[in-house]
């Protein structure tokens, strides 16, 4: 808002000759510092008020799980207030909606993103949590399956209306932006060649239809948002991790929305994929500014309200700017915690009890194996900084 608005006054701006102050605010890359710092500011401000209203309605986390261990090591989380997400989504949505070009599609469906993952998000915490209450020792929120069809839903109407978007946009007047807002970026693959002096797109870009398009969006949208709640297990892991992969997005998105810096970097330019940079600043300020709170011992745990919207805003903005697969690097942590479940309930079938790991998600395990909690979170902090930094190397390397 902020943005159109001084793009609405720019002419009488100028004329009383202060438009130089508010030049800045126009460019991407200063809104999406700003974005940072104020959705982290709004987390810091709001987190006492939110943390004594959740007190207040007693929606109060009493973590079990199927291992007597493991209770033992997180008895003294019972009763900390969760639905923390709710301070994470307001402040990015808020943010987002001050700072960044409201005009932008690519922006609208992020807004949808949010706000759809954060009120599946919402509703599964508050079953869970009103029905422990209401009978000790009973979780039941939405059944999986339930929150699947909801994150598949979603899934299916971004992946078509970003790939319609591409086709109505630049259909005929850009044919070269519409390959590349529909290409499938593969590790070290060039998307542009230089042609008698001028840069083109690689011939062996590989141009995603409909469907395949779609059913990678699936992929990417449904498997981050699972991720991300499956690793909000411990106190600050799953706000650290989000901190450090929302920075490297941030940096991707402003990379692929600018052509000169795409076409240098021989990534896929996709014209205003950079306001996304808005967007996952603000994902990186809400979760610093929520990590301030949820670090040992937690005042707040965010639950699905976080975890849901903050997994899915993450795959979409990876499936836009079209690095999908330099995501799993980034974000190596969370597929990791993904894949441990997986091969843990698979094992478990196929074996007729038996165990890979002492628990999944694989951080319970190294806290089993006698790491405490803080090592688990710490370490796995610095594993994703080093796969961030790795992977935004990558992209020079094609």
């Amino acid at each position: 808002m902020f943005y159109d608005l001084i793009q609405l006054l720019e002419p009488w701006l100028k004329q009383r000759g202060v438009y130089g102050f508010f030049r800045v605010w126009t460019y991407p890359e200063f809104r999406a510092v700003m974005s940072l710092v104020l959705s982290f500011l709004i987390v810091i401000g709001l987190g006492p008020t939110v943390i004594r209203w959740l007190i207040k309605q007693k929606i109060g986390d009493n973590p079990e799980f199927n291992h007597k261990e493991l209770n033992q090591l997180v008895r003294n989380k019972t009763n900390t207030p969760t639905m923390g997400g709710i301070l994470i989504a307001f402040a990015v949505g808020s943010t987002t909606l001050l700072l960044a070009d409201m005009r932008c599609f690519y922006v609208h469906m992020a807004i949808l993103c949010l706000l759809w993952l954060a009120g599946l998000g919402a509703i599964d915490d508050w079953l869970k949590l009103t029905t422990a209450r209401r009978s000790p020792g009973s979780r039941h929120g939405l059944y999986s399956w339930e929150k699947m069809v909801f994150q598949l839903g979603l899934a299916v109407l971004l992946g078509i209306f970003i790939h319609h978007y591409g086709q109505t946009k630049y259909s005929g007047e850009s044919p070269d932006i519409l390959m590349m807002s529909r290409s499938l970026t593969l590790p070290f693959m060039r998307s542009w060649e230089w042609l008698e002096g001028v840069k083109v797109p690689a011939a062996n870009l590989i141009v995603l239809g409909t469907w395949p398009f779609a059913i990678l969006t699936i992929i990417v949208i449904t498997g981050s948002s699972n991720a991300v709640n499956l690793t909000d297990g411990m106190d600050g892991l799953a706000s650290g991790i989000m901190s450090i992969v929302g920075f490297a997005l941030m940096v991707l998105a402003l990379i692929a929305g600018d052509e000169v810096l795409a076409k240098r970097l021989l990534v896929p330019y996709i014209p205003m994929s950079n306001e996304l940079a808005i967007v996952a600043g603000a994902m990186t300020g809400a979760c610093v500014g929520f990590l301030w709170y949820n670090c040992s011992p937690a005042q707040v745990f965010m639950g699905d309200t976080g975890s849901l919207p903050l997994g899915g805003l993450m795959g979409f903005i990876a499936v836009v700017v079209r690095q999908e697969f330099l995501l799993l690097i980034i974000g190596g942590v969370f597929v990791l915690e993904a894949i441990s479940v997986m091969m843990q309930v698979s094992y478990f079938k196929a074996t007729g009890g038996k165990r890979i790991f002492r628990c999944a998600p694989i951080h319970h395990h190294f806290h089993l194996g006698g790491w405490t909690e803080q090592q688990v979170v710490v370490r796995f902090w610095l594993i994703t900084a080093i796969l961030a930094a790795m992977a935004l190397a990558t992209v020079k390397l094609r």
